[in-house]
């Protein structure tokens, strides 16, 4: 096999490695490698995501990243897309009568991080959402500056911007081989050997079986199933306009989408890295909670689909460059958020590829390179 060198080679192409890619371009020669024909085939392409400031109840170092993503979300650079990558959703918490406290807690942990939110009264909450169940009218939360996204148009973006650049990105090629010798890292793939100072880990549920190849020890990555079925709205209703509706206490939610509605009950299943397929429990479990929550009766199941979210320990990304293995970068664990903050950790990945730590935006924001590092979880 002939051999291609890089500045910068990136394992995956999902929304991780094409953040990473996009801005990298900007300084380097990138060889981007994706194991499937298409990059973004597992988690990014299965990806119901919206723009929302209070995920995990408003965690503050994930409302950072989203904070610094979300200029680029509204004022993406020229060129990038022809499509906006949001658009304005309204979003509302809701939980039955017995369990309004939570979204009391909800609202004060959103004043904390300044994300505005006020409580809906029941004509207000039967407006926005003609469906609503009673149970579940007792107290309503709306959270302002929600928007839908569009993160086909996001990766294509991000993908499109690394080619422009004159950069590789090369689809079906598994690496099966990483070694590091004399500085440089090299890369044995099903298309070639690629050979490079920085590899840099993007490769999402498979982040650790990669860092195997090389010997390096693992993050413990946890690669959770998540399950999404779409159902009909009713023939007499028009659901495009309808909130985003997060249940507060367990998590599941729904939302309109195409002409009609899509809903999670949340399942979190440890899973090995794989083509994600949903169980059947799990598909009755959301059309249940649709139920409960709505006065929908859920007679068939257009369609279903799995994904997995990645998770570490603590539930916090792992962005940097390994203490043992010189040039090999870890860019993993974005599991739940990971489009969302895609721009910012984008550019904190180049950043600190190149030595010069976090952007100066993110560190406004409280975020240090601490929270994020690898070294959190190998000491």
């Amino acid at each position: 096999m002939t051999s291609t060198s890089a500045d910068f080679i990136i394992i995956g192409g999902g929304i991780a490695g094409a953040s990473a890619g996009y801005e990298l371009s900007k300084v380097g020669r990138v060889i981007l490698l994706e194991k499937e024909n298409r990059p973004g085939y597992h988690t990014t392409g299965r990806s119901a995501a919206i723009f929302t400031k209070s995920y995990r109840d408003g965690d503050p170092l994930i409302n950072a990243l989203v904070v610094a993503s979300e200029a680029f979300f509204k004022a993406p650079p020229a060129g990038f897309t022809d499509h906006p990558l949001i658009s304005p959703r309204a979003m509302i918490h809701i939980a039955s009568k017995d369990k309004t406290a939570a979204l009391d807690d909800l609202h004060e942990k959103l004043k904390r991080i300044n994300v505005a939110s006020r409580f809906l009264s029941r004509d207000e909450a039967r407006a926005l959402l003609p469906i609503l169940a009673e149970n579940y009218q007792e107290k309503v939360l709306f959270e302002e500056e929600i928007y839908d996204m569009d993160v086909s148009a996001l990766h294509e973006g991000f993908l499109q911007g690394i080619k422009a650049a004159g950069q590789d990105i090369i689809s079906t090629a598994e690496v099966t081989g990483l070694h590091s010798s004399g500085g440089l890292w090299t890369v044995t793939t099903s298309q070639g050997i690629y050979r490079a100072p920085v590899v840099i880990n993007a490769a999402g549920a498979w982040v650790d079986e990669v860092a195997a190849l090389a010997d390096i020890a693992p993050i413990d990555i946890r690669p959770l199933r998540r399950t999404m079925i779409m159902v009909s709205a009713p023939d007499d209703m028009d659901p495009r306009d309808w909130p985003f509706v997060m249940e507060a206490t367990q998590g599941f939610y729904f939302r309109p989408d195409s002409g009609k509605l899509i809903a999670t009950p949340a399942d979190e299943h440890l899973s090995p890295p794989c083509d994600a397929q949903p169980e059947e429990i799990d598909i009755a479990y959301a059309a249940h909670y649709l139920q409960e929550t709505t006065t929908l009766e859920v007679r068939k199941i257009d369609t279903s689909w799995a994904g997995l979210r990645n998770h570490v320990a603590d539930g916090y990304p792992v962005v940097g460059f390994d203490p043992a293995a010189p040039g090999f970068f870890w860019l993993a664990g974005q599991g739940g958020f990971g489009i969302k903050t895609a721009p910012a950790l984008g550019r904190i990945t180049a950043a600190l590829v190149q030595g010069k730590g976090l952007p100066e935006d993110v560190s406004r924001l409280g975020l240090t390179e601490a929270q994020i590092s690898v070294r959190r979880l190998k000491r």
